[in-house]
């Protein structure tokens, strides 16, 4: 019996052990024998998809529940979790991690919330003993949580794709008769029309810091005079989605994963934002460029008067039927290597704690400010991936006003990168072209890397005072 139905078994026994029901009272409902659900349930029986579909509508559940894909998610979840220096010495396999998956996934679940509030918690310990350390008013301090990783999860789960939202955007362009050529005036043309919603652009010290500031009270929008035509087009558009979209936006928000107000109210403004993407650049048209001009992502944010950011999110969300882009993951990071935005349609597990492999071509992004990278990629299980980078600089004032610089990566796998501009000309079929890269240092199984900055969880640090490896983690022949 293989691993994946061994996955079957546990996992609808662990089902009916929740719905408190006894594998009789399944089996009836099932339409089969006690023994027969007794055999399936211990890998003794296959599971026919006729049954699969009977188990779907019992327990009210998705099909995707059944697929290794969210599993594979919680064991690198708790791999992540067990790479934490705080389990340094005990040892826990992929394999029993697996297990533990299969037979008890929610018990996993509560294993990786247990140690994320840990994480949070020892942050905000930190944050108060640097506070106090340095005498500084601590009325002020926001608590870290875990708003922005289950916001981030709960964007995956549907891969970053809400056919209810590309719709109302689309409702929009065609009620408010929106114009490509003058979409600000005619953006607040809608708004005024349709929420009495007035419009003002404001100098940088009106706006008191903010970029974009809505009063509901008296349906007034402001808008900073820093941000320029595609970024207020994109602000128009988010006060749009908030106020079109609501009910619409309540409903996604409403999902069991979110666990806080914060968390939910965040999964509001992610879904804003998401909407006022697809209103600047809507499904039909954006997707037809995106595949004539080959993914030129500058191009299409000339074309779309969209920024760079904006485009690699919009090419992250194109999966309608029938009109599927390219399979992008993205991942965004700051000079120091904080990952601020993460986006996994692949199954790609990028670190919710510490730093991404200092490899990946996104760090590299930072060497060339403004000009955009490529590489060709493959990762320890021997997965290869067509990488994509570039710089973003994010500025809000005068000379006054410091620039942030952060790096946009999006990765596709290699097949899909044939269908981008940018490897023209590349060898992809060569494997010797692509870098070796990991995910985290802790969780790489590469342990002659040279960049390596932690010794790896799988295997035991051994150290030898006489020699030298090619990092001071990495183990060396003997003679």
């Amino acid at each position: 019996m293989t691993d994946r139905a061994t996955q079957l078994g546990k996992k609808i026994r662990a089902l009916r052990a929740s719905e408190g029901l006894t594998q009789s009272a399944l089996a009836e409902r099932l339409s089969i024998s006690p023994s027969y659900l007794n055999l399936i349930e211990h890998d003794r029986r296959p599971l026919s998809a006729d049954l699969l579909l009977r188990l779907a509508r019992i327990f009210d559940l998705d099909l995707k529940v059944f697929a290794g894909g969210e599993d594979a998610k919680l064991v690198a979840n708790l791999m992540e979790v067990f790479g934490d220096p705080l389990f340094a010495g005990q040892i826990v396999g992929e394999r029993e991690l697996r297990e533990t998956v299969a037979g008890t996934p929610e018990l996993a679940r509560a294993i990786v919330l247990l140690h994320h509030a840990y994480m949070g918690a020892r942050g905000s310990a930190e944050a108060l003993a640097e506070q106090a350390l340095d005498r500084q008013d601590l009325a002020g301090l926001d608590l870290p949580g875990l708003s922005s990783e289950q916001v981030s999860d709960l964007l995956q789960r549907h891969s970053n794709h809400f056919p209810e939202l590309e719709a109302e955007a689309e409702k929009v362009w065609k009620d408010g008769a929106l114009e490509r050529e003058n979409l600000f005036g005619t953006l607040c043309r809608y708004l005024e029309a349709t929420h009495r919603v007035q419009v003002r652009i404001l100098e940088v010290g009106q706006m008191r810091g903010a970029v974009r500031r809505y009063h509901p009270e008296r349906r007034e929008l402001m808008i900073s005079e820093v941000l320029r035509r595609g970024s207020r087009n994109f602000q128009l558009a988010h006060l749009i989605g908030l106020l079109n979209g609501s009910e619409a936006l309540d409903q996604i928000a409403r999902d069991p994963q979110l666990t806080s107000v914060e968390s939910r109210a965040l999964c509001r403004v992610a879904l804003a934002n998401y909407f006022a993407s697809a209103v600047l650049m809507p499904y039909d048209e954006f997707f037809r460029a995106a595949e004539d001009e080959r993914y030129d992502l500058e191009l299409l944010g000339d074309r779309f008067r969209s920024s760079f950011e904006q485009v690699c999110h919009r090419v992250t969300t194109l999966h309608r039927r029938g009109a599927k882009g390219v399979p992008f993951d993205m991942v965004r990071i700051d000079i120091a290597g904080n990952i601020s935005k993460k986006l996994s349609v692949s199954g790609i597990h990028f670190p919710r704690f510490g730093g991404l492999c200092p490899l990946w071509n996104v760090h590299a992004a930072f060497l060339q400010p403004g000009m955009i990278r490529v590489q060709p990629s493959r990762l320890p299980d021997g997965a290869t991936l067509f990488s994509i980078a570039r710089t973003v600089r994010k500025h809000r004032g005068g000379y006054h006003s410091a620039d942030v610089l952060y790096a946009i990566g999006l990765n596709c796998d290699l097949d899909s990168a044939r269908r981008l501009v940018y490897a023209e000309g590349m060898d992809l079929a060569n494997p010797a072209a692509a870098m070796p890269v990991g995910i985290t240092c802790r969780l790489c199984e590469r342990m002659d890397c040279r960049a390596r900055a932690f010794p790896s969880l799988r295997r035991p640090l051994q150290i030898d005072e006489n020699v030298r490896g090619v990092s001071f983690y990495a183990p060396v022949s003997e003679e």
